[in-house]
């Protein structure tokens, strides 16, 4: 090998063990980043993962990705097989209780519903050759799904058809066994009765034995007539449950009946809204009138010229208003989870700036703690449904006419706020929130300002710092994590409490669909309330996976957060 060669070759190799040298130490940060990453936010049972991948002790890493892991994937697995083995033996008015394949169904009728509502929106703005081609596309759809829900009525009605002779076939024996019994024990009631009238003319007068004897032959007659009459009622009950019976066959036959004229319904809508209800075809419309309207008004005068000014002036003020029309589009379920969650934010911010001021002076000082104590025990078993009224009551007391208030008209104007519509109910919602929620703020607080390093104040005596230098410098830094500790209770209970504040109140938000369900008695409303608790149950887990970030952020004891 040449000397030109030999080096080659050695530089090659030093170049190659430099780049794997920086390769190596790249993937160690990268390992020491996502760990701190997983650290922070909580998702400790990813580390294991991370640290296979990176060949530390497999053994161990396998067993934690086992317990941490699969463990719960295997619980969530379980759980879905008993509620499917178990949901249809759970009957109720409205049916059996939905398994996962039929509640997964009502969520994406709720996801399909608030689709549609945006395609409504849109349809209402489209102008031009969009317009024409989404109305053509509207109409060819349509004619699809009206044979969809001929089928559809055509399978209810066979299902109907099956149980109601299934019904009459288990009810037939029970049916005809209650009346045969009704006339038996009417012929024995009526036979006893006869006989006992004859005994009662033979009684002899005076005679205590015979008359209490006679008594309890009476006494024994009716024992025995009202037996009778709770066998028949039981089979009697026993009839009413099979009537009551609800056939599964039946309630996915409606629910796919109910799919489809929902879609004969939005298309039949969007057909409107692509069409005579057009924002650009009524204002085109409205402007053809009103310059026809103008050209007859040059040639009349008198009354008539008056008469025709004034129609003109009217059909311009609603042109305008057409001009600046929006489609009314009504709240989605996407919407109300957005309305919520800023609901509870606005809840959880008042509860935060009452709980940490409070806190801070309870754990500063002693005297205003005893005095505080008397309101905390009082008012912190306090349920929500006791504050929401006198919220309401108040708020709407301070704000009788919301239309007309200066500052819902300066909250509806403003920007991303302003599309939620704050009312007296989501302010009241929201007071409710904090009402509820900023104990364990203020209690945590109190018990973190009281548990600071003795030394740390004194070292503050002696550099002389005034309140507000000991306040943010010592005080707030100190108890910081005992802080987060507590709003992060604070918004999990807040979150709680909103749901049945918004049920009770009316509010647009979560509860008040899960109400709107509760009432409409659909097919598919149980379901579709069965997906709201699985939708508030990981928007609480989010709220509070954010929480605990923000907790470990300012936790410098390396505390486990779970």
């Amino acid at each position: 090998m040449s000397r030109t060669n030999k080096w080659w070759s050695s530089a090659c190799l030093v170049n190659a063990n430099t780049i794997s040298a920086y390769a190596m130490k790249f993937l160690k940060k990268l390992q020491y980043a996502l760990l701190k990453a997983i650290d922070l936010s909580g998702l400790t049972f990813l580390a294991p993962v991370v640290r296979l991948c990176y060949g530390e002790e497999p053994k161990i890493q396998l067993q934690k990705i086992g317990q941490w892991i699969f463990v719960p994937i295997a619980g969530v697995l379980a759980f879905l097989f008993l509620w499917h083995v178990t949901s249809g033996t759970i009957q109720t008015k409205s049916g059996t209780l939905p398994n996962p394949a039929q509640t997964w169904k009502g969520y994406n009728a709720i996801d399909k519903q608030a689709e549609r509502e945006n395609l409504k929106m849109k349809a209402y703005e489209l102008t031009g050759d969009a317009r024409e081609q989404m109305l053509e596309e509207s109409k060819e759809q349509l004619v699809g799904v009206e044979e969809r829900v001929k089928l559809a009525n055509e399978a209810v009605t066979q299902a109907k058809s099956a149980m109601s002779e299934k019904t009459k076939g288990l009810i037939a024996p029970l049916d005809a066994e209650y009346k045969a019994k009704k006339v038996e024990y009417k012929e024995i009631a009526d036979a006893k009765k006869e006989a006992l009238i004859v005994k009662a003319d033979s009684l002899p007068a005076g005679n205590q034995a015979a008359y209490t004897a006679y008594q309890g032959e009476v006494k024994v007659a009716e024992s025995e007539s009202e037996a009778n009459k709770e066998k028949l009622s039981v089979l009697k009950k026993e009839i009413d449950k099979i009537r009551e019976m609800k056939s599964p066959q039946v309630a996915d036959a409606l629910i796919t009946q109910t799919f489809a004229a929902e879609e004969e319904q939005f298309l039949k809508k969007q057909i409107e809204l692509l069409s005579n209800r057009n924002k650009a075809i009524q204002v085109e419309s409205a402007t053809g009138k009103i310059t026809a309207s103008n050209a007859e008004f040059l040639t009349l005068t008198g009354k008539a010229a008056y008469d025709k000014a004034r129609s003109i002036a009217k059909a311009e003020s609603r042109l305008g208003k057409m001009e600046d029309s929006e489609y009314a589009k009504p709240a989605t379920i996407w919407y109300q989870v957005k309305r919520s969650i800023f609901c509870v934010f606005t809840g959880f911010i008042i509860g935060t700036a009452i709980a940490v001021p409070v806190g801070i002076l309870c754990g500063l000082n002693s005297t205003f703690m005893a005095a505080m104590t008397p309101f905390i025990a009082i008012f912190k078993p306090v349920s929500p449904i006791v504050w929401l009224p006198i919220a309401l009551i108040i708020v709407s007391g301070l704000i009788p006419d919301p239309d007309n208030n200066p500052i819902m008209e300066f909250l509806w104007d403003l920007p991303l706020i302003g599309e939620y519509k704050i009312n007296p109910a989501f302010i009241a919602s929201a007071v409710t929130v904090a009402l509820c929620s900023l104990w364990a703020t203020l209690a945590n607080t109190a018990l973190g300002v009281a548990s600071i390093d003795k030394d740390h104040m004194n070292v503050a005596r002696v550099l002389k710092l005034g309140f507000f230098a000991r306040l943010f410098k010592i005080v707030i830094p100190s108890a910081l994590p005992l802080i987060f500790a507590g709003l992060r209770i604070s918004l999990g209970v807040g979150w709680m409490v909103l749901i049945a504040a918004e049920l009770l109140s009316s509010s647009e938000g979560i509860g008040k669909f899960v109400w709107d369900q509760f009432n409409n008695g659909a097919s598919d409303s149980l379901a579709k309330m069965m997906v709201v608790v699985f939708l508030v149950g990981i928007i609480g887990l989010i709220l509070d996976r954010i929480m605990i970030v923000f907790q470990r952020m300012v936790t410098f004891d390396g505390a486990v957060s779970v």
